[in-house]
Order: structure tokens, then C-alpha cells, then sequence
């Protein structure tokens, strides 16, 4: 997994999660040239809102790319309402243990862990990961 992060973010969060790569995220925006198309893009829902490179970059993505978009966070754009669905994704107990100790080296605020994460996701394989998620539409 590769994840795309401001030069100075931790990585050890992201690692504990599985990451092997990190990209600068003001490189990979001013790049001409991005590498082969990801399969799945995350990205939290306050940075879309507030990059217009990022937010370009999504519904581009969303048009054109066979990629699965998934946003987590508030205030998600009525642009996307079309275009992507709440699911929840049911974590594993280990999984759970793993992102407490992510959260926990990123120093976040301590909140309780549950067996159910809720995001927003679109694109090429929405449908087939309903099938592996619970929809909440």
C-alpha cells in the first residue's frame, strides 16, 4: 500500500496499518506524470473539500479511471452525492487492535474502537465491494 502524505507526516501510523510506500503529497499533485492508476483511492473528506487539486483529481478519477474512490470524515460536497454511497466496513478484531495502535502513534485523540467503520464510496468497484460491505443507503 502506498499512502500520499505532507513531507513532514509520521509514517509510523501508516505503517502499522501496512503501508511499504510513502509519497510526498505536494509532489505527487505537482507531477506530470502520476505512474499507473491506483485501484483504490481514501482520502479524507475535509482535504477534498479544501484542495482543489485533490478535488479535480477525485471527480476526474470518478469519471474516467476503472478506481474505487472511498472519503471517510464529515461534510462530504452534495457534487458527490450522486456518485458514491455510505457503507460500513466490519473490521476484524485484529483490525481493530491495529488501528488502535495506528491511532495511538499518531498520537490521536483516544476514542473507543468499534467493530464497524462508516465511509462514503464510488466508482469502478462499488458494487462489488456491497457485497463485502453492509450499505447503509
Amino acid at each position: 500500500m502506498v499512502v500520499v502524505v505532507p513531507q513532514s507526516s509520521d509514517l509510523r501510523p501508516f505503517e502499522i496499518l501496512g503501508a511499504t510506500k510513502a509519497v510526498d503529497l505536494e509532489s505527487a499533485l505537482s507531477s506530470a506524470t502520476y505512474g499507473p492508476v491506483p485501484d483504490t483511492v481514501a482520502i479524507a473528506a475535509d482535504l477534498y473539500t479544501s484542495d482543489e487539486r485533490i478535488r479535480s483529481g477525485v471527480l476526474e478519477t470518478l469519471a474516467e479511471n476503472p478506481t474505487t474512490i472511498a472519503l471517510w470524515g464529515e461534510n462530504v460536497p452534495s457534487e458527490l452525492d450522486s456518485r458514491i454511497v455510505p457503507l460500513q466496513h466490519r473490521l476484524s478484531r485484529a483490525a481493530q487492535v491495529f488501528k488502535s495502535h495506528a491511532l495511538a502513534a499518531a498520537a490521536a485523540p483516544a476514542t473507543a474502537i468499534t467493530a464497524t467503520e462508516s465511509f462514503l464510496t464510488g466508482g469502478a468497484d462499488t458494487l462489488r465491494m456491497r457485497g463485502n460491505l453492509v450499505s447503509m443507503a
